[in-house]
C-alpha cells in the first residue's frame, strides 16, 4: 500500500502450546483504509493469530507488534480496546437480555451516582447508531433483533470506542443473501472511513469481492500476501494447502468412460408449491449437480425425493424398485440418505460426542436382544471413521460442538455412510469448512462414486459445480430449466449454468 504507513506490524509472532507450535515467526502488516483478509485452513494459525492481537493470548517472547509504528504491549482485551483494537467474533458477545446501549456500553456505562443512567448512554448511541443506518434504536432489546441487526450491534461498540482495528471473523455464516450485501456496503464504508480492516473467511467470492490485500498462513507459518490485482483462485489454494488447483479437484473417476446404469429415476415430483414437476436420472458411476439460484427449489427438491417434506406429485424409483417415502425413514430405509446443509440444527447433536454422533443411525441394529447396545460396535466404528474420513479429534469422547466445521462435517458424512445407503444426496457439503476439509470432502464424493453410491451434489458454488460434477441440473423458479454436461448437453461451464440459472438461455433438460 504506497502512500501510507501501516497502522499495525506483527513480526516475529510465535505461540506454543502444550505440544504443538500453533504459529512460528508470523509477520503480519496492515494498512488504513484497507480491508486485509486472512485466510488459510483450519488449524492454520488465523484465530491464534488474532487473538494474540486482541489480548486474548499472550505470544511468546521475541516478537513485537507495533501500532503507528510503536511497539506496545497488549496485556489484556482492555489493553487491546485501549490501543484502538476491537473483534466481532463468528459467535457473537452480545447480553440479549441488555438493550442495544446497554450491550454498546457494557463495562463503560454512564452513572448518576450509584445508578446506571439509561437515558444518557441512550443518548450517548443515537450518532454511532445513525451512522449504520441501522432501523433499531438503543433501548431495544438485543433478543429482538435478527443475526444481522446483532452484528451491526457488534459493529456499533467497536465503532463507539474509537476503533482504528477491526477484526471481522466469518461475519456471514448467519447471514442470509441480502444481508451479507449490506453487511459488505458497511464494511466498504467503514474502509473509505479510514478503519484498517481484518477480515477472515473461507469464502473465496467474499475476499474476491471485498479484499484489499490477502495474506495466507499455512500450518502456522506466514506464505505471503497478494495485492488485490493478484489474487485468483489458483494462487490462494496453491499457497493455502500447498498444492495446484487442478489437483484440488482431481477426479479418479471417469463418467464418460464408465457411467453405468440408472439407479435413481425421478419422474415429474412436485409439492404444488415451490417444485413443479422434475424429472431426471441418477446414473452409477457419476456425480450429479443441482445448481441454481437462492430460492430456485434445489433444497426443496432434495427434501422431497428424502421425504423431509411432503410431495404432491410424482414417483421415484430405485435401481428399478418403485419407493413409496413419506418421511425420512422410509427413504433411509430404502437406501436413500440426504446430508443438509443445515449440520449445526437439522444434522448433529452437537453436546453429544463424536461417537454418539457417528453410531446415531445403526443403534437398533447393533443392538444385543433388540435393546442392549453393542458398546464395543460403536467403539469401534467411531475408531473406523475417525480413520477412513481423516476426523482431526482427540477421541470419539470429545462433543461434537467442540469440533471445527470441517471436522463436524465429516461426522455428519460419517453417520450417513453407516446406513451402507445407495443414493447420497449432499445439499451444499462444504459449506463454512476450510480449504483443506474441501478437498477431502471432494476426493471422499470421488471415492463412493467410485464404489457404486450414486451421489447427488446441490452447491452454490459454481467452482465447486464445475470442479466435482460430471453433469448438473440447473433449477430456476422451482423447476429444472435445463442441464450442462454429457454427451448431449453444452459444456458445464459456470457461464453456462448463470446464463440457464437467470433464463438467459435455455437448454433442453
Amino acid at each position: 500500500m504506497t502512500g501510507s504507513s501501516p497502522i499495525l506490524e506483527m513480526s516475529g509472532i510465535s505461540k506454543t502450546f502444550p505440544g504443538v507450535k500453533a504459529l512460528s515467526d508470523v509477520s503480519l502488516a496492515v494498512y488504513p483504509g484497507e480491508i486485509h483478509a486472512l485466510m488459510g485452513e483450519n488449524g492454520a494459525g488465523k484465530s491464534t493469530l488474532m487473538k494474540i492481537l486482541s489480548g486474548a493470548y499472550q505470544a511468546d517472547s521475541g516478537g513485537e507488534i507495533r501500532i503507528d509504528g510503536k511497539p506496545v504491549a497488549i496485556t489484556s482485551p482492555l489493553a487491546a480496546l485501549h490501543h484502538g483494537i476491537s473483534t466481532i467474533y463468528q459467535e457473537l458477545s452480545l447480553a440479549p437480555n441488555l438493550s442495544v446501549a446497554e450491550n454498546i456500553l457494557l463495562g463503560r456505562e454512564h452513572r448518576n451516582g450509584l445508578m446506571i443512567d439509561r437515558r444518557s448512554m441512550e443518548a450517548a448511541c443515537r450518532d454511532v447508531l445513525a451512522r449504520l443506518g441501522v432501523g433499531f434504536g438503543p433501548s431495544t432489546r438485543v433478543a429482538e433483533l435478527s443475526m444481522a441487526e446483532r452484528q451491526l450491534v457488534e459493529i456499533a461498540r467497536a465503532l463507539i470506542a474509537n476503533a482504528r482495528i477491526l477484526i471481522m471473523d466469518e461475519p456471514t455464516t448467519s447471514l442470509s443473501s441480502r444481508e451479507t450485501d449490506a453487511l459488505f456496503s458497511l464494511v466498504r464504508q467503514l474502509r473509505l472511513d479510514g478503519l484498517a480492516i481484518i477480515y477472515i473467511s473461507h469464502r473465496m467470492a467474499e475476499v474476491y469481492e471485498l479484499a484489499d490485500r490477502v495474506s495466507v498462513l499455512r500450518d502456522g507459518a506466514y506464505v505471503g500476501t497478494l495485492e488485490r490485482g493478484d489474487i485468483s483462485a489458483e494462487r490462494l489454494v496453491r499457497m493455502m494447502v500447498g498444492r495446484d488447483l487442478s489437483s484440488f479437484y482431481k477426479k479418479d473417476h471417469n463418467a464418460k468412460g464408465s457411467r453405468g446404469p440408472v439407479i435413481l429415476s425421478v419422474r415429474n415430483v412436485g409439492d404444488a408449491e415451490r417444485v413443479h414437476e422434475c424429472s431426471f436420472d441418477l446414473h452409477l458411476g457419476e456425480t450429479l449437480g443441482i445448481a441454481g439460484l437462492v430460492g430456485a427449489g434445489r433444497t426443496e427438491l432434495a427434501r422431497l425425493i428424502y421425504g423431509a417434506d411432503r410431495r404432491t406429485s410424482g414417483e421415484i424409483t430405485l435401481e428399478g424398485r418403485p419407493l413409496s417415502i413419506r418421511r425420512p425413514e422410509d427413504a433411509i430405509e430404502a437406501g436413500i440418505v440426504y446430508l443438509t446443509e443445515d449440520r449445526k440444527n437439522l444434522g448433529l447433536f452437537l453436546d453429544m460426542t463424536v461417537r454418539e454422533n457417528v453410531n446415531l443411525n445403526v443403534l437398533e441394529r447393533d443392538a444385543r436382544l433388540g435393546r442392549v447396545l453393542n458398546l464395543k460396535a460403536a467403539r469401534e466404528r467411531a475408531a473406523a471413521a475417525i480413520r477412513s474420513l481423516g476426523i482431526r479429534v482427540a477421541g470419539d469422547f470429545v462433543p461434537v460442538g467442540t469440533l471445527s466445521g470441517g471436522n463436524q462435517q465429516k461426522v455428519l458424512l460419517s453417520r450417513l455412510l453407516e446406513t451402507k445407503p445407495r443414493v447420497l444426496i449432499l445439499d451444499e457439503p462444504t459449506r463454512g469448512v476450510d480449504i483443506g476439509a474441501k478437498s477431502e470432502i471432494y476426493r471422499l464424493i470421488d471415492e463412493l462414486v467410485r464404489r457404486g453410491v450414486g451421489v447427488i451434489v446441490i452447491s452454490s458454488e459454481l467452482p465447486e459445480i464445475v470442479g466435482i460434477c460430471d453433469r448438473v441440473l440447473v433449477m430456476r423458479e422451482g423447476r429444472i430449466a435445463g442441464e450442462v454436461g454429457g454427451a448431449d448437453h453444452p459444456p458445464i461451464t459456470q457461464e453456462a449454468i448463470v446464463a440457464i440459472a437467470t433464463g438467459v438461455r435455455e437448454a433442453a433438460a
